[in-house]
């Protein structure tokens, strides 16, 4: 497994392998990784892709500097985990690799409604920073497909729209969300939960399933309301539960409103902010 902190190096090594007709496959990630980013990892492989990953914590998409902070950062194991499955190459810049001193490597693009609603309204600034860093790193690695996680899905959303509007030559892959056995979507921050959230954890998507299940015999907004609240009782702080067209983020009023329906929520459990969503209707992909 090849291992890289320089843009030189990895463009030099990556530049071997397409001599030899290797297609890329590329997942960024910003490590403490589990297996769902373990998954991105086997679907290259399976494609036939070599698999590429790397693992940088973006300081531009957070807008808490106490949640930068205290994202988890585990690089030893992260490394064995990719050995382990098989990874052809992992990227781990430091942040002057990334965005070099007295470069503006900014984007602009209108996303339009996409990037103001649901984790655009909680979280300011959020879609501008990932986008930025996407597009970086897709700059460096140019990738023939990038590998990107379901349970992201406004994220994916939003990516799939910058690819659109710069005319990237990388295809867009979604890999279903990994879950735990008793359904919780694995992620990063998990590992932060106390026991008792940990516990409570799981009825984030058992919410999502439920309620989904009665949008073809009630108003969306009503089952949106309901599920805000066996939330907040079961224990959470959620912050919203929408149903939008899977396309736009926009919200749907009924089943029938779209032919691609998603789910989509974040609540906090204790000092941990969750997400998930799940697709009530169409082909998410």
């Amino acid at each position: 497994m090849f291992l890289s902190k320089h843009v030189d190096a990895l463009q030099e090594w990556l530049a071997q392998q397409k001599e030899g007709h290797q297609t890329i496959g590329f997942a960024p990630t910003m490590g403490a990784l589990h297996d769902g980013h373990l998954e991105l990892v086997r679907m290259a492989k399976r494609a036939g892709d070599l698999a590429v990953v790397s693992i940088f914590v973006n300081p531009t998409q957070f807008n808490d500097t106490s949640d930068l902070e205290k994202y988890p950062r585990t690089p030893g194991r992260d490394l064995e985990l990719l050995l382990s499955a098989d990874c052809d190459a992992v990227f781990m810049p430091p942040v002057e690799e990334v965005y070099p001193p007295g470069a503006d490597l900014s984007i602009s693009l209108n996303f339009g409604e996409m990037e103001n609603v649901m984790e655009g309204e909680f979280r300011p600034g959020h879609f501008s920073g990932m986008a930025t860093v996407v597009n970086r790193l897709l700059d460096i690695v140019k990738p023939d497909r990038l590998y990107m996680g379901q349970k992201d899905f406004q994220q994916l959303s939003i990516v799939r729209d910058m690819i659109r509007q710069l005319k990237l030559p990388a295809e867009l892959v979604m890999c279903p969300t990994v879950r735990e056995a008793d359904g919780l979507a694995m992620s990063s921050r998990n590992i932060r939960l106390t026991p008792a959230m940990r516990a409570l954890a799981p009825i984030l998507h058992q919410t999502l399933l439920e309620t989904g299940e009665q949008l073809q015999r009630y108003p969306a907004r009503e089952l949106e309301a309901n599920a805000m609240a066996r939330l907040e009782a079961a224990g959470f702080r959620p912050e919203y539960f929408s149903m939008v067209d899977g396309r736009t983020l926009q919200p749907v009023d009924g089943f029938d409103s779209s032919d691609f329906i998603v789910a989509c929520t974040a609540a906090w459990a204790g000092d941990v902010r969750l997400i998930d969503n799940v697709v009530l209707k169409g082909q998410a992909g």
